[in-house]
């Protein structure tokens, strides 16, 4: 799920991009800038909202964000078990070996021995250069969070029990790749609709609930939970367990153009909850609790996401690299500052725990919040076990990035 953001063109561009960001901010649907949101738990982190007229900062790029280092400065790196994360990479050199950065590493992957540990190490330190991830200020400290695949109940017929609806895309639902005019805005899209010959903004959370959008004949399932079904759409991805006895998953397909708005923060800022307390899990509690303010608290986050329906395999959900995620071994990064698919050596400590969390994982996902260079969400894998875990993690952790040699930092 891609979010907006500014970027400054050449003086030459100067014209065309003050165009395009005021058809920017129409389309995403922007509000006044908020005070600092307080932490947040990992699902519940709101997003940059849009900011007042200013000159923005500096686009991310991979050449900004990664700093050369070396193996030997990557705390934890000769304790990983990599070879746990080798089917995890073989997964992303099939969406990558076509890329000439790619091809050779790629290649010379299918003579190594993916279950002997000291073979895979080796593999990484002799083909590949090791870059620390660094903000644009220079800090090297950054959020990580977590995300699940949840597992809820639905139904193909709509009844008294199952009355909320998963929609696919409407038809109505324009997106514009803003990439294909300004190849400098890599990664941004603008969604809206037509309004007579106007494109407008997409219809908001509310809107749609109230059934303003071409959304009806559009139903590929209902839930019988509408907080169990917002938090599908915050992760993304999901499976439903059908009341027919099917499992079915649904996967990502598109999102209306607003930015995320945290509810764990209005219900913080309304004391509803404690910090502590704005937990996924926290959330759930209120909701059971005050179901008669449920919409209203939902709807003042306008954003809102469409799904496909996709097969049920023993493979985790397909990330934004098209490759099926790995539980403790995927996650999702801002690919500005990381290239996609590569691998990602992540140092922080275990959610709720001082003990360090350690690891070589592959980014192999993106997500609307997931916006800055030292960020990242870490995928823990399906159900409910997976998504106590990820509910909890809010550390701070240090990134490091590995890349083939001569890998053009400058591509991105």
């Amino acid at each position: 799920m891609e979010g907006l953001r500014n970027v400054i063109g050449s003086p030459a561009h100067c014209a065309g991009f003050a165009l395009l960001v005021s058809v920017a901010l129409a389309l995403a649907g922007c509000a006044s800038v908020p005070k600092k949101p307080p932490a947040q738990p990992p699902a519940l982190e709101a997003q940059p909202a849009c900011p007042a007229p200013q000159p923005p900062p500096a686009p991310l790029s991979w050449a900004s964000a990664l700093r050369p280092s070396t193996f030997d400065a990557v705390p934890g790196w000769t304790e990983d078990a990599q070879s746990q994360a080798w089917s995890a990479f073989l997964r992303s050199c099939a969406a990558l070996q076509a890329q000439p950065a790619w091809q050779n590493t790629c290649a010379a992957a299918g003579s190594v021995d993916g279950a002997d540990g000291s073979a895979v190490r080796r593999f990484f330190e002799t083909l590949f250069t090791v870059y620390q991830v660094v903000n644009p200020d220079g800090s090297l400290e950054g959020m990580i969070t977590g995300y699940y695949e949840p597992l809820i109940r639905g139904s193909r017929q709509r009844s008294v029990t199952y009355r909320y609806p998963v929609y696919g895309v409407p038809d109505d639902l324009l997106v514009v790749d803003l990439s294909e005019v300004f190849p400098d805005l890599k990664h941004m899209r603008l969604r809206g609709r037509l309004e007579g010959r106007r494109v407008v903004p997409y219809w908001p959370r509310a809107d749609i609930e109230a059934g303003k959008a071409a959304v009806q004949g559009r139903e590929l399932v209902w839930t019988d939970d509408a907080i169990e079904l917002f938090f599908l759409q915050i992760q993304g991805s999901g499976q439903v367990r059908l009341d027919s006895g099917e499992t079915i998953r649904l996967s990502y397909a598109d999102q209306n153009g607003y930015p995320y708005r945290s509810v764990g923060r209005l219900l913080v800022e309304q004391g509803e909850l404690t910090l502590d307390q704005a937990s996924m899990q926290g959330i759930k509690a209120w909701a059971q609790r005050n179901p008669e303010r449920l919409a209203q608290l939902l709807n003042q986050n306008a954003s809102y996401v469409f799904f496909r329906e996709t097969a049920v395999t023993a493979d985790g959900p397909s990330g934004a690299l098209g490759v099926p995620l790995t539980a403790g071994r995927s996650v999702a990064v801002d690919p500005r500052a990381i290239p996609l698919g590569s691998p990602v050596f992540i140092s922080t400590t275990l959610p709720g725990a001082p003990a360090p969390l350690r690891r070589l994982m592959l980014a192999q996902d993106t997500g609307g919040a997931i916006r800055g260079a030292v960020r990242a969400d870490f995928y823990w894998g399906s159900g409910a076990e997976a998504g106590a875990t990820a509910g909890r993690m809010r550390q701070s952790g240090q990134l490091w990035v590995l890349l083939p040699k001569d890998f053009p930092l400058t591509g991105s």
